[in-house]
């Protein structure tokens, strides 16, 4: 279960991959609204229109969903790789795989496939609307990628079910915290959850404090967007603000069962649970983007990335921080790690990344190597020549080849021709049809 899970997270990379590929490219080539410098470029010979993709609103919808694409495919790798080597110790008869370690696995990839399968889910059907009315098309390749593509928030576990069984092994960690059982704090050492302990510890002894108050606040050293840049502060923001949903989540339940039946103060907590499964899933995608970047650093020259390749990457990986946090500012206005004055820099920080990234959106698509024969969409194709592509794949279309006898198309003489061009019945004083004027 746990391995078709981890599969489902990794093919989640690809999906979500493929339908920015198609809304980014066609974003590069579609033109709208007129551009201020046209003059200047009319002199030039250049089109004197707007690129849809040079639009704020566009790269917001987009380059986060570009970003997460690469996000899932690392975690993905992890989770693969952490399977494998859970798989080969237990043949080889290691008694070093633990049920903590098991329960991890299992945490990890329950809360990274209802979190991943839901925002690919989310972000297919966000490009296709970005695409405008030719997203609708069946020939942009985003409405069958769609449909197949659904059955993963059910398969292997519902989307909405899955945080019960996260949470429930995260709160066994803040049990052991609670009781001081140092052994098996110590299990948890190498574990998904293990960056958990720190800030948990942190939180558990303040004193007359809001248990739920982050102990870590975002610096504001320089009071503006530049505090906002540091992918080493995200993630440290990312890891408080997960444990102070699961505290929030551990009173919660207590509070409830002392004045409720256990099944009543679980069930009141489930909103709760998604909060903190979700919190858990995207810190997870950040950190495991974030290593799998240093480890191809690392590699230097046996790596297929270039460092121009991972400074570009490492921008996806900011942004898409950036993105998170302005997207669940309540969790992190909560628990109080970024303040209100702070929001404005926030935003500006994402400006400032997208700018840098917008000149490698296609190459960052590019880079994917997917075929056209794969994409199947008239709006992505690698050459960019997306009308002619669109009007071939109409032509196509049964319902516009000729009739046998030569006419317009299949059924027209048959059912249209009556309406369109004789009518049902023509208004004679008031008691009948009236003839169609199409």
């Amino acid at each position: 279960m746990m391995q078709v899970r981890a599969y489902i997270i990794h093919s989640s990379n690809d999906a979500l991959a493929m339908a920015c590929t198609i809304a980014i490219r066609y974003s590069t080539i579609r033109r709208q609204g007129y551009n201020a410098d046209a003059d200047k470029k009319h002199a030039e010979n250049a089109p004197n229109e707007i690129q849809v993709l040079d639009y704020r609103q566009q790269q917001y919808r987009l380059l986060p969903l570009l970003a997460a694409s690469y996000a899932i495919f690392f975690s993905g790798k992890h989770v693969l790789a952490r399977l494998k080597n859970i798989e080969n110790e237990l043949v080889s008869g290691s008694t070093a795989i633990t049920k903590t370690i098991v329960g991890d696995i299992h945490a990890t990839t329950s809360a990274l496939k209802s979190y991943a399968t839901a925002f690919t889910a989310d972000g297919i059907e966000d490009c296709r609307k970005a695409c405008g009315g030719h997203g609708f098309l069946v020939s942009s390749g985003l409405v069958e990628l769609s449909n197949t593509y659904l059955q993963s928030c059910t398969v292997e576990g519902d989307n909405y079910m899955l945080p019960q069984q996260v949470v429930k092994v995260l709160l066994k960690l803040v049990g052991a915290m609670q009781s001081g059982d140092a052994a098996l704090l110590k299990d948890h050492k190498g574990t998904d959850m293990e960056y958990l302990i720190a800030p948990l510890m942190t939180l558990m002894k303040q004193n007359g404090g809001v248990p739920n108050k982050s102990t870590f606040v975002l610096p504001t050293t320089n009071g503006n967007a530049q505090d906002f840049l540091d992918v080493s502060t995200i993630l440290k923001a990312f890891q408080h603000r997960s444990a102070c949903l699961l505290l929030d989540v551990a009173m919660q339940l207590a509070s409830n069962m002392a004045k409720s039946s256990a099944q009543q103060a679980w069930n009141d907590c489930l909103l709760g649970m998604a909060r903190a499964s979700r919190a858990h899933a995207s810190y997870i995608l950040l950190r495991d983007f974030y290593n799998g970047l240093k480890e191809e650093e690392n590699k230097s020259s046996a790596s297929c990335l270039g460092s121009n390749e991972i400074q570009v990457l490492s921008q996806c990986l900011t942004l898409l921080g950036l993105y998170w946090m302005d997207q669940y500012l309540e969790d992190f206005l909560q628990n109080q790690s970024i303040s209100t004055g702070s929001i404005p820099h926030l935003r500006q920080a994402i400006l400032d990344v997208m700018t840098k990234l917008r000149p490698d959106a296609v190459g960052l698509c590019d880079a994917r190597d997917y075929s056209d024969f794969r994409l199947k969409s008239a709006l992505g194709k690698f050459d960019g020549d997306v009308y002619p592509a669109i009007m071939e794949s109409a032509r196509r279309d049964p319902l516009n080849q000729k009739s046998a006898d030569g006419g317009v198309g299949m059924g027209y003489d048959e059912s249209l021709k009556k309406l369109i061009v004789g009518g049902i019945g023509e208004y004679k004083n008031g008691l009948s049809g009236t003839v169609s004027r199409l």
